[in-house]
């Protein structure tokens, strides 16, 4: 059931949950046949309730492989934010000038890719350059959800990129195998480059402790510290397979604990806005 709990930390003003999904309704937006997973149904005003409760004006709706590369519901949940959501999209090799042409005008500003073993596995890679080329002409950014492990072992794949590269949840890098772990060692290098970006999400995802995920918070603290312009934040809702469970507001009042105000209105506002083309 979900939580009413309103987190106890104020977010500023034009604050920006950049990573959420929405799934159905499913009358209209069935789950694409051979889906690797079924999720409860979350749908876009599920979404508004929850970005109410935690006073989040901004969202960038992350394309799941529940649907692949079929972008509607996404697309209609941007169409009737008024401005307030942008979309990142996952792209086959059937797309071609027009649909990309329809994305760019319904909001999209990226295209995602994953290489999460338990959501497919290694993407084809010749697609993955394909497409970071293309999207590198249209100003737009490449999203990368990636297992720890996959970073070491695309390392000379991922510093090839040219458009803008956000990695998704830290990296996913274990908290138990702690800071100075070398995959960890090799994400801090790769922020030095001037495209690469992280969300400093998925707390629950990468905590050893569980609840309220505070040993995430050093993990946090320095992907800022690295890229303090360019680190973004979502709350990763519903929260697709994980192991815990979050309530939206902890995580919300995580954030006073990962910087300072000044760098928390460049994680939450100027630097989604900067990115995503919000006024």
């Amino acid at each position: 059931m979900a939580s009413d709990r309103r987190p106890t930390f104020a977010l500023p003003p034009g604050t920006c949950d950049t990573h959420v999904h929405i799934w159905g309704p499913f009358d209209r937006f069935p789950v694409a046949p051979g889906a690797p997973y079924t999720p409860p149904e979350r749908n876009r005003d599920d979404l508004v309730a929850l970005h109410a409760r935690l006073g989040v004006q901004r969202a960038v709706i992350v394309q799941t492989t529940v649907y692949k590369a079929d972008n509607r519901a996404m697309l209609d949940g941007i169409a009737r934010s008024g401005g307030s959501w942008r979309g990142v999209a996952l792209v086959d090799e059937t797309f071609g000038d027009a649909e990309y042409r329809a994305l760019h005008e319904g909001g999209v500003r990226g295209v995602r890719f994953g290489f999460v073993k338990h959501l497919g596995g290694i993407p084809d890679l010749d697609l993955v350059r394909r497409t970071a080329d293309r999207i590198a002409e249209m100003g737009w950014h490449l999203v990368l959800h990636l297992d720890a492990a996959n970073i070491p072992e695309f390392e000379p794949l991922l510093r090839s990129f040219r458009p803008p590269v956000v990695i998704d949840h830290m990296g996913r890098v274990p908290v138990a195998d702690g800071l100075d772990q070398p995959v960890f060692r090799i994400l801090l290098d790769l922020m030095r480059a001037p495209n690469w970006w992280v969300k400093v999400s998925g707390s629950e995802r990468i905590s050893a402790a569980g609840p309220p995920f505070a040993d995430a918070i050093p993990f946090a603290r320095a992907l800022m510290r690295a890229a303090p312009d360019r680190v973004l934040w979502g709350t990763d809702w519903p929260h697709p397979n994980v192991r815990w469970m979050p309530d939206e507001a902890d995580l919300v009042d995580l954030l006073p604990e990962f910087g300072d105000a000044a760098a928390l209105r460049r994680l939450l506002v100027d630097n989604p806005a900067r990115l995503y083309g919000f006024a």
